[in-house]
C-alpha cells in the first residue's frame, strides 16, 4: 500500500534505533545508522518491506501486519523524521568522501525537507496534503496491494493475508479519523476529487463479500498452489463483518466531507497554502525554481514541441488545424484504436510485450549495466481504473522473484489510440522505470538508498528515456509513434504550466481542463482525470521534464568535456549506479565522472 511517491517519505520518517556505539569511524557510523533506519522503516510500513520482498526469516511476521494510519501514527513518523535529521547531523560529514559522501548528501537532503514540511504544516503526509481522496487512501492502495504484492505461496501466507484483511477495517477507520482531523483545519479536498473517490469506494463496496476482489485473490491463489483450507468462506466473513462496515463509515464520512467541499482547485485555498505549494515544489523537483520559473519554462517546452510535431504531420499528410486539433483528429482516427473489449485490450496488451522484446534487444548498444529483475504488463484494476493515471511502474522484489510491474489503464481504449503506446512503454518499463529503479535495487548501495528516490530523478529519467528511445532509431519506421513521443514530451510541458497554475496563479479546473485539452488533443476524460490527478499531487507533475532537461544538459556538459573520450554507457553508468538522488548531487556525480 505504499506507492512510489510514498516511498521518500517513509524513508525519511524511520530512524529510532541508535547507531552501533563500536562504530568507528564516520563512514562506519553512517553505514550503521542506514541499516537500523532500514529496519526501523520496515516495522513503520510492513506492507513495504513485503513490496520488497523483505518480510522473511526473522522479518515473517511482518507479512500479517499493516502500518498505523492513524493521527498517533502520524505523530510517530514526524518524530521519526526529525530523529532521523538529529542522528545524520552527529555524524562527521567532512570526513565522508567520494561514495560514502553522496549516499551521506542524498539522504541528508531528503531528511532536512521532511523535518522542515513536518514542523510547518499540522495536516498532510509529506508534499500530500490529503489522507483520502481519488488516488489516494487505503480504499484505494489496499486491495491491489494484497492481491499483486501480498505473496501465497504456503497456508502461512494465506493465513498472514486473512491477518491483514482482517486489520484493513481498522486501517480505514484509522485514516477516517485523519481525514476529521485535517477537515477540522479546513483541509478538505476538492468536490470533485471527492466525487471521483466515492465512485472507487463504491465500486470496491457493490460486490458481495465472497464475490469481492478481496476474497477472490485468496480464493484464486491458494487454490493455484492447493493450499487446502475454506480460505473462500474466512475471507467473506472479515469483509463482511470488518472491512464494508468501516468502508461504509469512510463513505458516509467522504459524503459528509463533499457537502463542505469546494470546487477550488489549487492548495493554495489551503492554511499557509502558498507555502505549501512552495514547499511541495522544491520537494518535488529538488531545485529553487520559482512557480513562475517553472510555468515559463513549461510553456517554452510547448512550443518546441508542438513545432516539431507540426513537422513531422505536415510530412505525414496531416495539414489542417492547429497541431493540438490535429492530435485530436489522430485520437479519433479509427485507425489508431483497439476496440473497447476484452479481446481487444488484450491485444493492446500482446503489442506492448513486442515492444518490449524490441527494444530489449537494443540495450547493450547503450547500456553496460542491465536489471537481472524481470518486467510484465498488467491492466490497472477495474475497481479503481476510473482514478488512476494512464500507467504506473510497480518495483520488483529485491531478489526479483516478483517481476516489476507496468500497469496501464484500460478503462477506454480511446484514451490509449496506438501512437501513444510506444513512449508510454519506455517511460514506465525500459528504459525507464524499470532499468533505473531495478538497476538500483541491485546495486551495492547501503539499502536505504537503494530503496528510496527523488521524484525529479526518478521521472526526470523516465522522460528521458522516451526522449532515448528516438535516439536508438525506434521510431525510424513509425512517424506516428515519434508524434506520439512529442506529444506526452509536450504533455510534461503541460503539465507545468498547469500544475503552476492550478497552485501558485488560482487557475480552475475547468480552466486547466480547457488548456490541456486545446493544447494536446487528448479526450476530455483523460484531460479530466489528468488535471484532477495534479490538484491533488501538488508539485508531482513538474518533476518529470524539470529532471529530463538536467540529464540531458549533464550529458552534454559531460561531452564538451570529454570530447572524443565521451562514453554514452558510462554516463548512464555514472546516473544509474549512484542511485536516485537530488539534482544537484547528481551533477557531482558527474563531476566526478569527467575527472574520473
Amino acid at each position: 500500500m505504499l506507492n512510489r511517491r510514498e516511498l521518500l517519505a517513509s524513508a525519511a520518517a524511520a530512524a529510532a534505533l541508535p547507531v552501533a556505539a563500536n562504530a568507528a569511524t564516520p563512514s562506519e557510523q553512517a553505514n550503521a545508522l542506514y541499516a537500523a533506519v532500514v529496519d526501523e522503516l520496515m516495522e513503520l510500513s510492513p506492507e513495504y518491506a513485503t513490496s520488497l520482498g523483505l518480510d522473511t526469516g526473522a522479518k515473517t511476521s511482518l507479512r500479517s501486519r499493516l502500518s498505523d494510519r492513524s493521527l498517533e501514527g502520524r505523530k510517530h513518523r514526524k518524530a521519526f523524521d526529525a530523529s532521523f535529521l538529529t542522528r545524520l547531523e552527529q555524524i562527521d560529514r567532512k570526513a565522508l568522501a567520494g561514495l560514502d559522501a553522496v549516499n551521506y548528501d542524498a539522504l541528508f537532503y531528503g531528511a532536512k525537507q521532511e523535518a522542515e514540511i513536518d514542523q510547518r504544516f499540522r495536516y498532510g503526509d509529506s508534499s500530500n496534503p490529503y489522507t483520502v481522496y481519488q488516488l489516494g487512501g487505503a480504499y484505494q492502495q489496499g486491495p491491489d496491494f494484497l492481491d499483486s504484492q501480498h505473496p501465497i505461496e504456503t497456508k502461512a501466507d494465506a493465513d498472514a493475508y486473512l491477518a491483514r484483511l482482517d486489520g484493513f477495517g481498522g486501517m480505514l477507520d484509522q485514516e477516517s479519523e485523519v481525514v476529521r482531523h485535517d477537515a477540522g483545519l479546513g483541509v478538505i479536498p476538492p468536490d470533485f476529487a471527492i466525487a471521483s473517490a466515492l465512485k472507487q469506494m463504491k465500486a470496491l463496496r457493490a460486490y458481495a463479500p465472497d464475490k469481492s476482489v478481496l476474497t477472490h485473490s485468496l480464493v484464486r491463489r491458494t487454490g493455484d498452489k492447493h493450499i487446502d483450507g475454506d480460505w473462500g468462506t474466512k475471507a467473506a466473513a472479515l469483509v463482511s463483518g470488518k472491512v464494508y462496515p468501516a468502508l461504509d463509515r469512510q463513505i458516509a464520512l467522504m459524503e459528509d466531507l463533499a457537502k463542505k467541499a469546494t470546487h477550488d482547485a489549487g492548495v493554495w485555498k489551503l492554511p499557509d497554502g502558498d507555502a505549501f505549494y512552495a514547499m511541495a515544489l522544491e520537494s518535488q523537483t529538488t531545485t529553487k525554481m520559482s512557480p513562475a520559473e517553472v510555468h515559463k519554462l513549461g510553456r517554452d517546452v510547448v512550443a518546441e514541441c508542438t513545432a516539431a510535431s507540426d513537422t513531422i504531420m505536415k510530412a505525414g499528410g496531416l495539414t489542417k488545424g492547429t497541431v493540438g486539433e490535429r492530435l485530436r483528429a489522430m485520437f479519433l482516427d479509427p485507425k489508431f484504436r483497439y476496440p473497447n473489449t476484452d479481446d481487444g485490450k488484450e491485444k493492446l496488451i500482446a503489442d506492448l510485450n513486442l515492444k518490449l522484446t524490441e527494444v530489449t534487444k537494443l540495450l547493450p548498444q547503450y547500456f553496460r549495466t542491465l536489471p537481472k529483475a524481470g518486467v510484465q504488463i498488467k491492466r490497472v484494476p477495474k475497481y479503481i481504473e476510473s482514478g488512476a493515471p494512464g500507467g504506473y511502474y510497480q518495483n520488483a522484489t529485491l531478489d526479483g522473484k516478483r517481476p516489476g510491474t507496468y500497469y496501464i489503464n484500460l478503462r477506454d481504449t480511446a484514451e490509449v489510440p496506438s501512437w501513444t503506446l510506444p513512449t508510454l512503454t519506455y517511460h514506465e518499463a525500459i528504459p525507464g522505470h524499470h532499468l533505473q529503479i531495478s538497476i538500483s535495487q541491485e546495486t551495492n548501495l547501503p539499502l536505504l538508498r537503494r530503496i528510496g528516490g527523488y521524484n525529479a530523478y526518478i521521472e526526470g529519467w523516465a522522460l528521458y528515456a522516451e526522449q532515448l528511445a528516438v535516439e536508438m532509431g525506434l521510431y525510424q519506421n513509425d512517424p506516428w509513434g515519434h508524434v506520439g513521443q512529442l506529444h506526452d514530451a509536450m504533455l510534461r510541458g503541460v503539465r507545468l504550466v498547469v500544475d503552476t497554475g492550478l497552485h501558485a496563479m488560482k487557475w480552475t479546473r475547468e480552466q486547466a481542463i480547457k488548456y490541456y485539452a486545446d493544447t494536446l488533443g487528448d479526450p476530455e476524460s483523460g484531460a479530466i482525470s489528468e488535471v484532477e490527478r495534479y490538484c491533488v499531487w501538488p508539485g508531482q507533475a513538474c518533476g518529470y521534464m524539470v529532471g529530463k532537461r538536467f540529464i540531458l544538459a549533464e550529458r552534454d556538459r559531460a561531452k564538451a568535456a570529454l570530447g572524443q573520450r565521451f562514453d554514452l554507457k558510462t554516463f548512464h553508468d555514472a546516473v544509474l549506479k549512484s542511485g536516485a538522488l537530488p539534482l544537484d548531487e547528481l551533477r557531482r556525480v558527474i563531476d566526478r565522472m569527467i575527472a574520473g
